[in-house]
């Protein structure tokens, strides 16, 4: 019988990538956008490739400048929105006039909080504990097997994550791109992923900016009980649209530092704000 070799998958290398450089998205954190120059990283193979053309130069610096983006998410679960990013870019290059570029980092914004949740729980919360619960054991008996075990337990599971997440999210982009355009559903998704970013920032400014007023008028008016009364967090609200409008009118990001804690320590010593 004649043998029969097993085709090669051509889109290997891009597994790779989002595997290999999903590990290193934490390396250029920032406090303005936090993990967006890793993924950038991430993806810039992809777009290379993708736009590799010297007259697509501009759709490549736009596309460079789209993932420098906030962003922030669980590393091992990053790789499955590298992969569906990556399928989304090579979709609007074969298709300009419909395909709307906002809609990746719409997903990207709607697939953070989701993934980081699940990611952090998992990874940090679960296997972590475990791994070094187990290997804190066994090196307490004097084992080597300890620190060993401890780095393989952690490593598997992230191994796999990490390599498949990236795999099924290209896929799976590939796959289901093609219909929702065929079908006419890509607005709504377009629509449901704005939603879901929304609500993930909403969420962020309120667990995030931990800023209340201890400000009261004898025992009965308390002003940040007021406050809550009227809207939740509406202290963190505030400042948050107050930065943004700063952004609006290109206030260079080292004023905005500046003023956030040349004015937070003012406030604080005024008795304003805690």
């Amino acid at each position: 019988m004649q043998s029969i070799k097993k085709q090669k998958d051509p889109n290997k290398w891009k597994y790779i990538q989002f595997f290999l450089r999903s590990w290193a998205i934490q390396s250029s954190w920032n406090y303005e956008r936090q993990m967006n120059m890793g993924f950038l990283h991430g993806i810039a193979p992809i777009l290379d490739k993708i736009y590799k053309d010297p007259k697509d130069d501009c759709l490549k610096k736009e596309a460079y400048k789209r993932h420098m983006a906030f962003y922030n998410c669980t590393p091992q679960t990053s790789a499955f929105i590298l992969g569906l990013s990556a399928s989304m870019e090579e979709k609007y290059y074969e298709d300009k006039e419909n395909f709307n570029p906002e809609s990746i980092n719409a997903m990207k914004t709607s697939l953070m909080g989701p993934l980081s949740g699940v990611g952090d729980s998992f990874f940090q919360g679960t296997i972590r504990i475990l791994a070094f619960g187990l290997g804190i054991n066994l090196a307490q008996q004097g084992s080597i097997l300890g620190p060993i075990l401890a780095m393989i337990v952690s490593f598997f599971p992230s191994f796999l994550v990490t390599y498949y997440g990236g795999k099924i999210g290209y896929l799976m982009g590939n796959k289901y791109l093609t219909k929702l355009y065929n079908e006419g559903l890509m607005e709504k998704v377009m629509y449901i992923c704005s939603v879901v970013g929304l609500m993930v920032i909403g969420s962020m400014m309120a667990s995030m900016i931990g800023i209340t007023t201890p400000v009261q008028f004898g025992e009965k008016f308390i002003l940040q009980d007021v406050l809550d009364g009227i809207v939740p967090q509406i202290i963190p609200l505030g400042l948050t649209f107050f930065m943004y409008g700063l952004l609006k009118k290109k206030v260079s990001t080292g004023w905005m530092l500046t003023l956030c804690i040349v004015g937070g320590i003012l406030l604080s010593s005024l008795g304003i704000f805690s």
